[in-house]
């Protein structure tokens, strides 16, 4: 908990830039995540599916920027995107 305290109030510090950097990340991470998607062979719904939710948690975090909501509700959707991405991306690797 305190990593995340730590890094929470980092990013409070000097929201514009993190969140700069974060809006350039975490579309090109979840950009990676849809082209491993569409490159499986799953079921279509299951495709679909998991389109819909990386889409999704990462348009969140864009808003959640974009609409100037507060720092911990933007980083924690951040957290929610990358965690995502990064999961459907080791999933489809392995």
């Amino acid at each position: 908990m305190t990593l995340y305290n730590n890094l929470l109030k980092e990013y409070g510090k000097q929201q514009m830039m993190y969140a700069s950097f974060a809006i350039i990340g975490q579309s090109c991470l979840g950009s990676v995540a849809v082209l491993v998607i569409l490159m499986s062979d799953p079921p279509k719904v299951i495709l679909l599916t998991q389109l819909f939710f990386v889409t999704i948690a990462c348009m969140f975090f864009n808003g959640a920027v974009l609409s100037q909501q507060t720092n911990k509700f933007a980083f924690n959707t951040l957290l929610v995107s990358v965690l995502l991405s990064a999961t459907i991306i080791i999933v489809h690797l392995f």
